[in-house]
């Protein structure tokens, strides 16, 4: 097994810890307050960096960078408001179909071409979202569930502005400033809802900051060391890590509409991150092959 699998797998193991952190404070402190300590921790941390990495911050692309920001504040709250309402496993498999939206931003924003397969196939993720969402129960649990899919949404349009900037940015500068807007969005949501931690809950909040961090950077190392869309497709296990710890300490069970509707999510986003490859493989092949010495003669 590759490095880059191996930080992969070692990033999902370090995030879904996270998440069982916050499921654990969530239920005394509110999911914008925990959001607010997450990213104010992240940034004294991620600026700390920038300073003895000597990453300067850039002059312009600034409303870019803070829509980035806006984007990923609004998917880290939404995401942890999910968290704390329904299952640690419907939450994380949920988020887990933000690659789906990627691949239909990336179609309107980027101009990114989605094959005729892919088209095909991403009706079964919404499929298996329906099934988790359960709206034919007509509950609050829908409701919540509904948020969860709206932070996969949010994490789409929070990555699809990363591959934007990433050609434009340093990787440090792109994190400050989701993680400073992310400081600043939460302050009015959590205003009048502030619960002062006690001893263990300043433990958790601390630990979730950290965590996050160390996660982050095993992820982008990983991304380093192997091709992405393997990075991609190997993170899923991030699912399996999410129902240990929800069934550990929360005694969850996933029923039979999420293990069919999860199972359903996996197997598209797979499908159509290796559509994708091949996809573009075969175009870089046809330019080449289009633009060599021996194509120009004929």
């Amino acid at each position: 097994m590759k490095n880059g699998i191996y930080l992969a797998i070692l990033a999902s193991l370090v995030f879904s810890i996270m998440n069982a952190l916050v499921k654990a404070v969530s239920f005394t402190i509110p999911s914008t307050e925990v959001a607010f300590f997450r990213s104010l921790i992240g940034t004294i941390l991620i600026f700390t960096l920038m300073r003895k990495s000597n990453v300067s911050f850039s002059t312009t692309g600034i409303p870019m960078l803070i829509t980035r920001g806006v984007l990923g504040a609004l998917y880290l709250i939404t995401y942890f408001y999910a968290i704390s309402k329904i299952s640690l496993t419907d939450a994380t498999i949920l988020a887990h179909m933000s690659p789906i939206f990627v691949f239909i931003l990336a179609f309107f924003f980027l101009k990114e071409k989605l094959s005729r397969q892919m088209i095909y196939i991403m009706p079964i993720a919404f499929v298996g979202a329906l099934l988790l969402v359960k709206p034919f129960q007509f509950s609050s649990y829908s409701m919540y569930a509904l948020i969860g899919l709206l932070s996969a949404v949010l994490g789409a349009g929070a990555a699809t502005s990363i591959r934007y900037l990433s050609q434009r940015h340093h990787a440090y500068e792109i994190v400050f400033y989701f993680l400073a807007t992310a400081t600043l969005v939460s302050i009015p949501l959590m205003w009048n809802s502030f619960v002062m931690p006690n001893t263990t809950e300043w433990i958790y909040l601390v630990a979730i900051g950290v965590v996050s961090l160390v996660g982050q950077v095993f992820l982008t190392k990983a991304f380093t060391h192997e091709n992405a869309i393997v990075v991609e497709v190997t993170r899923y296990i991030g699912i399996v890590f999410n129902v240990l710890w929800g069934f550990l300490f929360w005694f969850e069970i996933p029923d039979i509409y999420t293990t069919i509707g999860g199972c359903l999510i996996v197997a598209t986003c797979i499908m159509m991150s290796r559509s994708k490859q091949k996809w573009t493989n075969q175009q870089l092949i046809a330019e080449r092959t289009h633009s060599s010495p021996a194509a120009s003669r004929k």
